[in-house]
Order: C-alpha cells, then structure tokens, then sequence
C-alpha cells in the first residue's frame, strides 16, 4: 500500500525563529496514529533547508525535505541559481513548474523541462504541478500535483475545485502519462483533505496557505 503524501510548500514565508517554533509543535506528530501510512514532505524557503535538515535528524522526526526550486543550468557561472547538486546536500525533492512560477516569473515549458532533467541528474525527485490535461509533463517525473491556477488562495481567495473534477482530470492525466503518485493542491485545509485523499486516485495533497499554522497542519495529517 502506498503512503499518503501530504507535501507542506511554504512558499515565500517564515524566518528561521518562525521556522523553529513550527518544528517545535509539529514534533507530536511522531505520536499520531498511522504516521506509518503518511508522508510527510516540507517545503521551506532555500535559506531554510539546512535548519530543517539539522532539526528533523537531531530530534527524529517523520518529515522529508523538499526545495521549492532548482535552476535550469548546471554548476557553473549562474550567479544567484541554486543546481542540483546543491540542493541535493540537503533534500531529496524538488517543486517544479508551480502556477506562481509559470504566471510570475514567466517560466516555460523548455525552461520546465530542464529543471527536471537538472533534478534527476542529481538523484532529486521531481514534484511536478499539473495545471490542466494540456500540461506538458516532462519524461521521468513520478509525482504530479493537479493545481488549478483558479482553485490557489492567492488567486481565488480559496475555492477548492470540486473532488469528482479532480478524480476525472487525473484519470485523463493517467491516460497519456505514466506517474506513480497524483497529489491534489489548491486550497488544501483540514476541512477539506480528506475528501481530495480519500479518492481511489489521488494519492496526496499539497497544502499552502494552510501549513503555515502548525496546528492546523497537524489536523491536516490527521484527517488525510
């Protein structure tokens, strides 16, 4: 049986301080029933990825490591990009091809498809977003995460899409691409999770905004 993924993306937020009183409440998930069945992937902000790594191995608790961006380029004379390599020291996962990245920083399917080339070269798992059934998903990727654009908090103020809309897109999905997990994201909360997990085909969630209050990411692991 396959875990239940629920992949926490910070984004653009939290200070180291912010970062460890984070730790320190989520830590009783060690305590939760069926952790077992559950895994647990966090997403902080590349300046955070060391803390974390130190803090989840000191005090040994359930959670993975997953950067939010890898450059398109190798090693080399990239000033400000962060490669594979790098990220691999301190992660075993990487979010490529989010909606904000495509809409604001004007990423491109060429631009995509080359961070996940960067990231398998370098032995990271790949956590691609999948925005429709039109979406380019490159060779290699074993994790997709549907994310319609209009179902993001920051876009729609925090309308979840209606689950039989996401079971039908992952299904068309499956139909052309080979994955090994689905993940839904889109504002994911404790409300709401276990109506996206409980779907024969969704295999995980992806919350935001949601995971940023340690308490209520607790309740998201609980009801998922």
């Amino acid at each position: 049986m396959k875990p239940t993924l629920i992949v926490a993306n910070f984004k653009s937020n939290k200070t180291k301080n912010e970062a460890e009183k984070w730790l320190e409440e989520v830590s009783s998930i060690k305590n939760l029933p069926n952790i077992q069945d559950k895994k647990i992937i966090v997403c902080p902000s590349f300046t955070l990825l060391d803390f974390f790594k130190t803090y989840i191995a000191n005090y040994e608790l359930p959670i993975e490591i997953c950067a939010q961006d890898i450059s398109r380029f190798p090693q080399g004379a990239y000033t400000g990009e962060v490669n594979g390599r790098q990220i691999k020291e301190l992660a075993d996962y990487v979010l490529i091809g989010h909606s904000e990245r495509r809409s604001l920083l004007k990423e491109n399917d060429e631009s995509i498809e080359k961070k996940v080339e960067n990231a398998l070269v370098a032995n990271l798992k790949p956590i691609f977003f999948v925005q429709n059934v039109d979406t380019l998903i490159p060779k290699g990727v074993e994790i997709i995460v549907y994310e319609p654009p209009e179902s993001i908090s920051t876009v729609s103020g925090g309308v979840a899409d209606n689950p039989k809309d996401v079971s039908e897109t992952i299904s068309q999905l499956g139909k052309s691409h080979s994955f090994k997990y689905a993940l839904y994201g889109g504002s994911v909360d404790s409300q709401n999770v276990s109506t996206f997990t409980s779907l024969p085909n969704v295999s995980g969630v992806v919350p935001g905004r949601a995971s940023l209050d340690p308490s209520e990411f607790i309740k998201i692991i609980e009801n998922a």
